[in-house]
């Protein structure tokens, strides 16, 4: 199976089915994680309406691709979005798919709290919708695929993580802005909704 769809010609923008069977190749042995990855997908179709038409295929294929860096022959420094947004960029992904995995759901404060911020900056940061959409399809589902308020996400985390780890530190200083970034795309949702 070909780990990387077919990039590097013109005409070659990858899918979001290219990015799930590189996901399923990837990820699939870890069972938990693929749960998650897999429901944080479908999640992110149905908040696609937030979006552009133009922006909904590379939503579903950063979702698919978010977790990415957690697969063992990937994982080179430990921080998930950074060792996934290396791979995906060596991999010739588009750059705005590559930055989205890098810092989906407070990834720039949880680099800090690595010593790693200098390496993620090397993947420039856009605070954009499509950003708040991505944060908001991986924080409302749960470690098993299962759907979440944020609120209980972000409960679960800190009850998993020990309050010295670098993960529960990072939730402790990201929750009110990523829960900005929540509130924004569900008020781009609702924007869409007929009334």
């Amino acid at each position: 199976m070909s780990t990387t769809p077919r990039l590097g010609t013109v005409d070659a923008m990858p899918t979001a089915d290219d990015a799930a069977a590189l996901a399923e190749h990837h990820l699939a042995p870890l069972g938990r994680r693929w749960h998650h990855v897999r429901a944080v997908a479908a999640r992110a179709a149905d908040l696609a309406n937030a979006l552009p038409i133009d922006q909904r295929n590379t939503l579903v294929t950063a979702a698919w691709l978010h977790d990415i860096g957690y697969a063992p022959d990937l994982a080179k420094t430990g921080f998930h979005p950074l060792d996934g947004a290396r791979f995906l960029r060596a991999s010739s992904w588009p750059e705005q798919v590559v930055n989205l995995v890098a810092h989906h759901s407070g990834a720039r404060f949880e680099a800090e709290e690595r010593g790693l911020a200098d390496e993620l900056a090397a993947f420039p940061f856009e605070d954009s919708a499509l950003l708040d959409a991505l944060n908001t399809a991986d924080l409302t589902t749960g470690p098993d695929g299962q759907r979440l308020a944020f609120g209980e996400r972000m409960d679960e985390i800190l009850h998993r993580y020990p309050e010295n780890d670098p993960v529960h530190r990072t939730w402790v200083r990201a929750r009110p802005i990523i829960q900005e970034s929540i509130e924004r795309t569900e008020s781009r949702l609702s924007a869409t909704q007929p009334r």
